[in-house]
């Protein structure tokens, strides 16, 4: 495997980690009632690359699954970088 792919890989467990962490933590903020993390906190990850990881753990430990803007909105963050991933993967 080419050092490139390997360091693709490591960027997206540790964002994909990042995105479980605030989702959780911003679930057990919300039902203590202290500070939350932001909505658009929260997008800004997914759309960094933790989008797959935060939709799962959304879905798991239903958080924000009422939400349109994240459950309508991840999976068409995550369509986007399949697409961009596909793209890239063709023309390099």
């Amino acid at each position: 495997m080419d050092w490139y792919i390997k360091l693709i890989l490591i960027y997206l467990l540790i964002v994909s980690f990042i995105a479980l962490v605030v989702t959780i933590y911003d679930k057990i903020a919300a039902q203590r009632n202290k500070r939350r993390i932001s909505e658009r906190f929260l997008m800004l990850v997914s759309f960094i690359g933790g989008s797959v990881s935060m939709y799962i753990t959304m879905k798991v430990i239903r958080h924000k699954t009422l939400h349109k803007k994240f459950m309508i909105g991840i999976p068409i963050i995550i369509v986007l970088q399949v697409i961009l991933t596909l793209v890239i993967w063709y023309l390099v």
